[in-house]
């Protein structure tokens, strides 16, 4: 199995692409359009089926990582201005990515509008052969993501080779 996209709910779309490609550096493969609710198409049929009737449409754009991870960004017509994170209820809350430019990540984090939820951590403090650290980020409209500066195999792995 290989990990292909994350979806993510955004409160403005031309801010979310000026975040997404600026802050994290993404790049943009498909610029913003407008999906409208719809029978006629099959993308229309699916949209309708995922979030059911009366969803009024939305603005899609879709963005990829470096090593080729997608991040579709979703603007619905209809939404709440912020995500407020709820650590009580299930489903997935924060994806994660990696750099080895913490300190400019958090700056251009801060200045296109996210916030830093906490100082940066190393996993394993008391061995300098595990310098596998980590920092927990908001983008500007709630969603909290993670940057990790190793795989996730080095950071949990009990011995790096």
């Amino acid at each position: 199995m290989k990990m292909n996209h994350v979806g993510i709910m955004v409160g403005d779309m031309d801010k979310a692409i000026e975040f997404y490609t600026n802050a994290l550096d993404l790049d943009i493969v498909m610029n913003k359009a407008t999906v409208v609710e719809e029978r006629e198409s099959a993308i229309g049929r699916m949209c309708i089926a995922v979030f059911g009737e009366g969803f009024k449409g939305f603005n899609i754009a879709h963005l990829v990582t470096s090593d080729g991870i997608g991040v579709e960004l979703f603007e619905m017509k209809e939404r709440a201005e912020r995500h407020d994170l709820d650590f009580s209820r299930l489903g997935i809350f924060h994806f994660c990515l990696q750099t080895d430019d913490f300190a400019g990540v958090i700056e251009k984090t801060e200045k296109f509008g996210g916030k830093v939820r906490m100082d940066i951590m190393r996993y394993h403090p008391e061995d300098d052969s595990k310098p596998a650290k980590m920092v927990y980020l908001e983008d500007p409209f709630g969603n909290l993501f993670e940057l990790y500066s190793h795989t996730y195999e080095e950071t949990y792995a009990s011995e790096y080779e």
